[in-house]
């Protein structure tokens, strides 16, 4: 390690990340372990916390998330001290981490739960927004309020949440597969859906029911660490709520989707006019039979592998994340799957000694049930948190411990469109 003197602080257990899986982990390990202290480090100045959790059925359950001050989890736990730093170096061999503060902590079990980032269609466009955690949904917000058309690229959650929330401003959603929603649910659901998305939207909204912990005070520390790199956890349920969706035009909203292609070329505003290519207007019909050329001057336009060329104010890459590693890699020698994540066995254990991972940042690489798939969901997140407090507890004890159940069995419960959604056996 790099600062042999640094200040040094040891903990039994130590978890990286305040995300849900992380914020679980500790939770479980401090009500296994009251005696012994627990380390969280996080590098934001929140938490996720879990609330109102409720077992709907033995594979189903429902839950709140909630962003609070690190010091209510310290209230709940006594014996979880929380660390607000960011990872510099992760020394395996010598079971110590050095955060970005310039101190070391020593470990006997270690899990890491950093997460994943967006992985955007372009780096490095400032037209291009990934929406991971609430500073990128916060500044999403604003860019919304001056905007009149966007394009959302992606079907995952993230997307099928913004399609139906956003108003004011027109959305051309480009998804690569055949049907919305295509890994939460059928083609006939996808149409049903499909159906109330473009339709008028009621105007009566339900009520919010999670609260939101904002950290006015410390915006600009918040600042400095995201132009840092460094990313917060990612978005709870309902994670628009509280957020004001709205464009610059007064309509409800209006959503056309194009099917079966991905993003061939973005262009700025200089790129495209010496071009000489044609951009089309927002579509007037479903489907889209009557094509116009597009006279407005946008900031920037995207060229579909469907050959057609839509101009907007700015772009939502919703394709999806990328383990967050990059701080544990360098000098260890961590097995890490094709997706990019830290490769976990049926025990959430990494392929290093007294390594854990679980939530995002893991790749299950276990023989799974064949009605169980991985999928960076909140449910599993909070899910392989705790059973990873759950292996790292009997391993302690030199016990063993069975997989638990929920891995026996994909389910996962949300909302989409005002409907709640029950997933159960996708992609088989």
């Amino acid at each position: 390690m790099e600062a042999a003197c640094s200040p040094t602080t040891a903990g039994k257990f130590v978890v990286v990340g305040g995300g849900i899986a992380g914020v679980t982990c500790a939770e479980q390990l401090a009500i296994h372990f009251p005696s012994e202290d627990i380390l969280l480090i996080t590098a934001s100045p929140v938490i996720k916390a879990v609330t109102n959790f409720k077992q709907v059925s033995k594979v189903l359950e429902e839950f709140d998330v909630e962003e609070q001050p690190s010091t209510m989890l310290e209230d709940r736990f006594p014996n979880i001290k929380v660390i607000e730093s960011g990872v510099k170096q992760l020394n395996s061999k010598e079971h110590c981490i050095l955060t970005e503060d310039g101190n070391q902590h020593i470990y006997k079990k270690l899990c890491l739960c950093a997460g994943a980032k967006p992985k955007l269609i372009c780096e490095g466009n400032p037209y291009v927004l990934g929406i991971r955690d609430t500073d990128s949904a916060q500044e999403f917000q604003k860019l919304l309020t001056k905007a009149k058309r966007i394009m959302i690229i992606g079907n995952g959650g993230i997307a099928l949440e913004l399609v139906y929330e956003i108003e004011g401003c027109e959305v051309i959603w480009a998804i690569k597969d055949k049907a919305i929603g295509n890994t939460f649910f059928d083609a006939g659901a996808a149409e049903f859906l499909t159906s109330k998305l473009i339709a008028e939207k009621p105007e009566a909204k339900i009520a919010q029911k999670r609260t939101r912990y904002t950290t006015e005070g410390r915006k600009k520390e918040a600042q400095t660490k995201a132009n840092a790199g460094n990313t917060g956890s990612a978005l709870g349920p309902d994670w628009h709520e509280g957020l004001d969706l709205k464009g610059t035009k007064e309509f409800s909203h209006k959503i056309h989707i194009e099917t079966m292609c991905e993003v061939k070329k973005i262009y700025l505003q200089e790129e495209f006019r010496i071009s000489e290519k044609k951009s089309l207007t927002f579509p007037r019909d479903h489907h889209n039979q009557l094509v116009i050329a597009d006279k407005e001057i946008w900031p920037v336009y995207v060229e579909l592998t469907n050959e057609k060329i839509y101009g907007c104010d700015f772009i939502v890459s919703a394709t999806g994340v990328t383990p967050n590693t990059e701080p544990f890699l360098c000098g260890n020698n961590f097995d890490v799957g094709e997706d990019g994540g830290l490769k976990v066995d049926d025990h959430m254990h990494t392929s290093l000694p007294d390594i854990y991972a679980a939530g995002d940042i893991c790749t299950a690489s276990w023989q799974p049930s064949p009605v169980w798939q991985q999928m960076r969901l909140w449910t599993q997140a909070r899910q392989m948190g705790w059973y990873a407090a759950k292996c790292m507890a009997a391993a302690s004890v030199g016990e063993s411990t069975d997989m638990d159940f929920s891995f026996e069995l994909f389910a996962h419960v949300t909302k989409f469109f005002n409907y709640k959604i029950c997933s159960l056996l996708v992609h088989l």
